[in-house]
């Protein structure tokens, strides 16, 4: 399955932005999708995952209450909805597919898209 993240822009602290991830080669309707994001010298971390069903979701304990993450099997598409972004969310941010939403949050999907990257200025 092949990602394609799109979305980033640069954006002011407060304000919002929301990611795409479209997928293509086959359906990820049966996948859990997620979303990491790598700052500049830091490494990859996990942002949040949602299940193949949507119905239940996960997130890393700094953008919890402020982002959300859905999708639509439908569409082939995930999303992740970021609100009240700050400058330390500044970072590439990735999309990825796994079998399972534990192996997303844990970093260990089987797909990964190409990054796109979000610049938050204060």
């Amino acid at each position: 399955v092949q990602l394609q993240a799109s979305g980033g822009g640069l954006v002011q602290a407060g304000g919002s932005l929301r990611l795409s991830c479209a997928a293509s080669g086959r359906t990820v309707s049966t996948y859990a999708m997620g979303w990491f994001r790598q700052a500049p010298g830091k490494e990859r971390e996990f942002v949040a995952a949602i299940t193949w069903t949507g119905s239940s979701t996960d997130y890393t304990d700094s953008v919890k209450g402020r982002f959300t993450i859905s999708r639509d099997n439908a569409k082939n598409t995930c999303w992740l909805q970021m609100n009240s972004v700050k400058p330390e969310d500044t970072a590439v941010y990735y999309c990825a597919a796994g079998n399972t939403i534990r192996t997303v949050v844990t970093g260990q999907p089987h797909s990964w898209g190409q990054g796109t990257l979000v610049t938050v200025s204060s």
